[in-house]
Formats: structure tokens, sequence, C-alpha cells
């Protein structure tokens, strides 16, 4: 996921999307901890796109309060 298609959602898509990342996270670790997967660049996807959702949600943020 680009950050350029982040800046386009609502501060709600944002929260939407953080929270169904952090799911799919928590999936991804359950899978590794019980040697499900041996997909482990998923989890550092899921991570950075985390990061990613979280920081454009902080520069909305800071936008509307200006």
């Amino acid at each position: 996921m680009k950050a350029n298609e982040l800046k386009a959602k609502t501060m709600e898509e944002l929260k939407q999307e953080i929270k169904e990342l952090l799911r799919a996270q928590f999936s991804l670790r359950m899978q590794l901890s019980t040697q499900q997967t041996t997909k482990t660049h998923e989890l550092r996807k899921v991570r950075r796109d985390i990061a990613r959702a979280r920081t454009v949600m902080h520069e909305q943020n800071l936008k509307a309060g200006n």
C-alpha cells in the first residue's frame, strides 16, 4: 500500500484500515508461532503498512489542528 492511496482516505477509513492491518498482523504472528507459514516477509510488510497508515493519520491530525 502506498502513502498516496492512504492520503486520499478519510480519518474513519484510516482507522478501519489500521484495525484490519492489526488483525492481519496478529494472524500472521500466530501462524508463524505455530509454524503454519514460511512467509515471514509478510509480517514485515504488514508492520510497515501499519506504520505508514499511522503516519498519514498523524499528518491529517496535525493539518486539522492548524
